[in-house]
Parts: structure tokens; sequence; C-alpha cells
């Protein structure tokens, strides 16, 4: 069985940061998923469940609302691991070209007063929210951004090398 794109990525380099997960054609369009990476895999602690749940929700509602990309967005979700988000978007475009997007959806979220969709009705775990922690987290990861703007790491994956044998497997150490 082949290896997903995402689980060659170096999960042991990889830092924070927007990174192109995948594009995918569908005929002659584009469609791309971003790594938006809050955490250090492996080495941090994870965004707290309830933070990210209510990042899920002013984010994804921040960028359908964006102006610029509203009718670009497909989706805006937390990865497993907890460590960032997914965001998948019409289109083909470098990580670079997202940081303003990124940044502001972020920093918007410290203008939260309550978290949007937080209802029985609209969410399928209402009660698990912490939009106090969504803030901080949001703030961190801004700030992180902010910092790092010029650092090419930031938008580029560290790649795993894999020893391919004389019959062209691939090898995957456990």
């Amino acid at each position: 069985m082949e290896l997903i794109q995402s689980f060659s990525v170096d999960h042991t380099r990889i830092v924070p940061g927007i990174f192109t997960s995948r594009v995918d054609r569908l005929g002659e369009y584009a469609v791309t998923t971003y790594d938006v990476r809050l955490k250090r895999p492996n080495r941090e602690p994870v965004v707290d469940v309830g933070a990210m749940h209510s990042l899920e929700h002013l984010i994804a509602t921040h960028l359908r609302n964006d102006p610029e990309w509203k009718d670009e967005v497909i989706y805006w979700g937390p990865m497993g691991c907890l460590t960032g988000f997914y965001l998948i978007l019409k289109g083909e475009r470098a990580p670079r070209e997202l940081y303003d997007l990124i940044l502001g959806a972020f920093r918007a979220v410290s203008e939260a007063e309550s978290v949007p969709g937080a209802t029985a009705v609209n969410c399928g775990h209402y009660l698990m929210h912490n939009l106090g922690m969504a803030k901080y987290y949001a703030a961190e990861f801004a700030e992180y951004l902010e910092a790092n703007r010029d650092n090419d790491l930031i938008f580029e994956y560290p790649k795993t090398e894999r020893l391919v044998t004389d019959g062209g497997r691939h090898f995957f150490d456990s």
C-alpha cells in the first residue's frame, strides 16, 4: 500500500507554519490542501480540544466571510493530531500567498466575544468550546507568524528521506 502524502513529511523537523500538503487535479481545476501547523508535532503539547474546536468555528466563519477568499474556501478543519488545521482551497497558490489571509484570520480571533455556531442546534458537541484558550493559541500563532514572516522554513515542508531498494520498493522503518 502506498504511503499517503502527508505521512511523507518529516514530523520530527516540521515547524509551525503554512505548507502545501497536496494538490489534486480535477480536470482543468486544481484543489489544494494546506497544512496550517500551530505546534511542533511530538515536541510541544497539542492544542487544547475545546480551544481547537472554537478555533475551527471562529476561523472557518472568518474565512468563509472574507470578501477576497470566501468563494475559494472549500474546507477548514482540525488535524486529528491537534497540532494544526487543514485548509482546502480552489486553485493552486504558494503558501506565502496565504500568509496575510491566515494571519488575519488568527488575529481576528482576538476580537471574538462568542463562538459562532456553538449551540446544540448548530454544533455536534456545543459544550466542548473554550474561547479564552482559543484566543491564547490564536495570539501565540499570529505572533509566531509575524516574527517568522521572512523565514522560508514556515512555508516549506521538510521531507523524509526513504531508502529505495534495488527492486524499487520503499523502505520504511518503524
